[in-house]
């Protein structure tokens, strides 16, 4: 992958970025993403942070490299911690456990401001980060799928100060992908149930209680028939 030509999951997450925005891109390792869109002509410009030294290196040779030094700021930083004073209208954190994306959110309580746009790819626990998010007062306003070597999820959030409830299901799978219905969501759905499936024979096996199991089951099959 280069800068020019971006991952699906990447250009998944790329899309709900908004036109002529200041994004920050958290855990950027390459800074593929804000070369990608500062070369679209879609963002005024971005900053790149990673908290590793390697990923910062690295970036601040492709920006170079690319001619956008003036446009992407490449610096070292833990999470969100010090990006505010960058004022970014969208941030982006793609590629890490949706535990730690929840817990760089929750550390950086500026981000509950209306004009800021959270756009997240949990690599795992996306049902954590979703109750988090909702339980915080911010709105998911966007979600999709994506198949690349794995399916994964991007969603989009705003904070909006109210609440929200969602189903077990709801919050595994989005509720805006399940009501899209596409065939990528089906097949993620369909793993998502034998996961589910495995888990109740064991607890069945062992001699445990599997409620919780069989009733998310129920649900995913009650989706999958419409």
């Amino acid at each position: 992958m280069n800068s020019n030509k971006l991952s699906e999951r990447l250009l998944a997450a790329a899309a709900f970025v908004r036109q002529g925005s200041v994004i920050a891109d958290v855990g950027s390792d390459h800074a593929y993403l804000p070369i990608y869109l500062c070369n679209l002509g879609k963002i005024r410009r971005a900053v790149a942070s990673d908290i590793n030294e390697g990923p910062v290196a690295r970036a601040m040779i492709n920006v170079g490299g690319a001619g956008l030094s003036k446009k992407i700021t490449v610096l070292r930083a833990a999470g969100l911690c010090g990006i505010e004073k960058y004022s970014p209208d969208d941030i982006v954190i793609c590629g890490m456990g949706g535990e730690l994306i929840r817990d760089i959110i929750a550390d950086a309580t500026w981000t509950k401001n209306r004009k800021i746009r959270l756009i997240l790819q949990p690599m795992t626990h996306a049902e954590k980060l979703r109750a988090f998010l909702l339980e915080e007062g911010y709105t998911i306003i966007g979600e999709s799928l994506v198949k690349e070597d794995k399916i994964y999820q991007i969603i989009s959030a705003e904070y909006t100060g109210e609440s929200e409830a969602y189903s077990p299901v709801e919050l595994i799978f989005g509720r805006k992908n399940i009501i899209a219905d596409t065939p990528v969501f089906r097949e993620y759905a369909a793993y998502v149930k034998g996961v589910y499936e495995t888990r109740r024979r064991g607890k069945l096996l062992s001699g445990g209680n599997a409620e919780e199991e069989e009733s998310l089951l129920l649900e995913i099959d009650r989706i999958l028939k419409g």
